[in-house]
């Protein structure tokens, strides 16, 4: 396995790295309704914007 640190917008460095997965797997936090409608969902957009299938993880609360 590799690991690397990117310095770049969290969505961009997501879809950038799927151009070239056959999975991509983000989690999520959790936040719904209007607290996601203002900050946004990086996991919501790799759904609507990834190059490959994508599963969301629900972390425990």
């Amino acid at each position: 396995m590799e690991k690397r640190v990117v310095r770049q917008d969290p969505v961009r460095a997501l879809l950038d790295e799927a151009k070239n997965a056959d999975l991509l797997v983000v989690g999520r936090r959790g936040r719904g309704g209007f607290a996601e409608m203002l900050l946004g969902s990086v996991s919501r957009h790799c759904v609507d914007h990834a190059p490959c299938p994508v599963v969301v993880v629900r972390g425990s609360s």
